[in-house]
């Protein structure tokens, strides 16, 4: 998949998804072998989503290499989770990758988390609850 490729599924993602009632696309862009994307968005059930992603092809496959995905409660005061890839956590496993859970002070090992995964990842958790 090329970069421009990625954008496209993204944004019909963002209009299809149900877990998404509104967002809004910050910055986004696409070269030949590398692109990014931050947006803002509001989950269906008024917590605040911000999602901002720099991908690159590797062998044929979009692999984001710097993302920060923070979701939050309506006002923006409580952290329900964090995934990012700051590497400011050297002793966890899966180094820089790593999750907030709950606070800034819970973190967790995690794993490169690609916008359309967490868009799935959010689906699963919220549909589930609003099923």
């Amino acid at each position: 998949m090329d970069p421009y490729a990625y954008l496209a599924e993204v944004e019909l993602v963002l209009v299809s998804t149900p877990v998404l009632t509104e967002y809004e696309i910050i910055r986004s862009w696409a070269n030949t072998d590398d692109g990014y994307l931050r947006l803002r968005a509001t989950l269906m059930n008024g917590d605040f989503l911000e999602l901002a992603e720099y991908y690159v092809v590797q062998e044929g496959q979009i692999q984001p290499q710097d993302y920060r995905h923070q979701w939050m409660d309506a006002e923006r005061q409580i952290l329900r989770m964090r995934w990012d890839s700051t590497p400011h956590h050297p002793n966890l496993p899966g180094f820089p990758h790593h999750v907030h859970q709950g606070s800034e002070s819970n973190i967790v090992p995690g794993e490169p988390m690609s916008i359309l995964e967490l868009l799935r990842f959010l689906e699963d958790r919220l549909l589930e609850h609003f099923s």
